[in-house]
């Protein structure tokens, strides 16, 4: 089930997704696609993968098969800000939430492309109180068959804000300069450039009294390892989404952080700096022809 409609009538008319990895072996995959509004099933478990900007146009059309007494919803969106909309149907106890260190690229509506070798992808994920039912326990077990390591923790916001710091560095870099992430890390000052943005937001969660999954180091030497070894020809979804003159996430991302900070009356300056020169791009690529 999508809100985009261009994406919902390409694959009724071709018949499934063609899936590819790493740009070879494109096949037709065969899936049952509808409109938020064709649909009236009532599974017990919706996995949630819309843009930020997206989300609240999804939820409203698709309210009436919602059934929060006993569905769940897991969601592995990037950025911050789609809990708070979700919790608008979904009661705390039924919601799930990860972040996948999946790479793919949508070549164009119902065309992907998988990054990396199969089973190299990871997710951390944890309910939203902390408590893992029997339900979560399951969608943990179906994760694991489907060969896509799901790690489980208890900390729900630590899980979600780790991986934002990791986009906040290889996303928006990537994005801004239009390179894969490992031309990336191939760059001599990398490091600096990574560090520099790990420890403004690091410094933001600390205030929050958010406990992040990793440490400073560790952020960075996943960020590296991601680069240079699992997905080095990956252009992360924020640069995809620019190069089709589609919004991007960076306010739900960097933008995300220095809101956060300025709570606690602290500038990550970086994060900002970042958030406004991905709109700067943004409305340059008007200008192009």
């Amino acid at each position: 089930m999508d809100n985009w409609q261009p994406q919902v009538d390409t694959i009724k008319q071709q018949g499934g997704v063609y899936v590819s990895r790493d740009h070879e072996g494109r096949h037709l995959v065969p899936i049952n696609i509808y409109s938020p509004e064709e649909y009236a099933g009532d599974p017990d478990v919706f996995i949630v993968f819309a843009k930020q900007m997206t989300l609240q146009d999804l939820l409203e059309r698709s309210a009436h098969f919602f059934h929060p007494d006993h569905q769940y919803v897991f969601s592995g969106m990037n950025g911050m800000g789609h809990i708070e909309k979700i919790n608008q149907y979904f009661p705390q106890e039924h919601v799930v939430a990860g972040t996948c260190l999946i790479g793919t690229v949508l070549n164009k509506a119902g065309d992907v492309d998988f990054i990396g070798k199969s089973g190299a992808g990871s997710i951390n994920m944890a309910a939203q109180t902390g408590v893992a039912d029997d339900r979560v326990k399951e969608i943990v077990a179906d994760f694991t068959a489907a060969n896509i390591n799901p790690h489980l923790t208890d900390n729900f916001y630590g899980t979600l804000l780790t991986k934002v710091v990791f986009n906040s560095v290889i996303n928006t870099i990537c994005t801004l300069f239009e390179i894969q992430m490992g031309q990336f890390i191939d760059y001599d000052g990398a490091e600096k450039l990574g560090k520099q943005l790990i420890n403004e937001a690091f410094d933001v969660a600390e205030r929050a009294g958010i406990q992040l999954l990793s440490t400073r180091e560790e952020e960075w030497q996943t960020i590296k390892y991601v680069s240079e070894v699992t997905n080095p020809l990956h252009y992360p979804s924020m640069y995809q989404d620019m190069s089709k003159n589609r919004p991007t996430e960076v306010d739900y991302i960097n933008g995300y952080i220095y809101d956060l900070g300025k709570k606690y009356n602290y500038e990550a300056t970086t994060h900002d700096f970042l958030r406004n020169l991905v709109h700067l791009a943004e409305n340059t690529r008007k200008f192009r022809k």
